[in-house]
């Protein structure tokens, strides 16, 4: 995914909930801050939803193939062993 921390920053007109607004100009938030962070998030989860969506059948043949085959060198891996 591409970073979004450094990119530039445009202006837009939004519609907000009049009410909403104002109240949180009362309690002194920054809204533009507050509503790029929340799309942000929002970006970040409906792409990774999205890439998981797309590539479900990559990732279930190899979750079979794990099941079937074991990890791969899973022999080497004696840090657990004996407790």
């Amino acid at each position: 995914m591409l970073r979004t921390d450094k990119a530039l920053k445009r202006a837009v007109n939004l519609s907000l909930n009049a009410k909403v607004l104002d109240t949180a100009r009362e309690l002194g938030m920054n809204v533009s801050a507050t509503v790029d962070a929340l799309l942000a998030e929002e970006v970040r989860r409906r792409y990774w939803e999205r890439w998981n969506a797309d590539n479900r059948e990559a990732i279930d043949h190899y979750n079979a193939r794990i099941a079937r085959e074991g990890l791969p060198l899973a022999r080497y891996r004696n840090f657990m062993k004996d407790r």
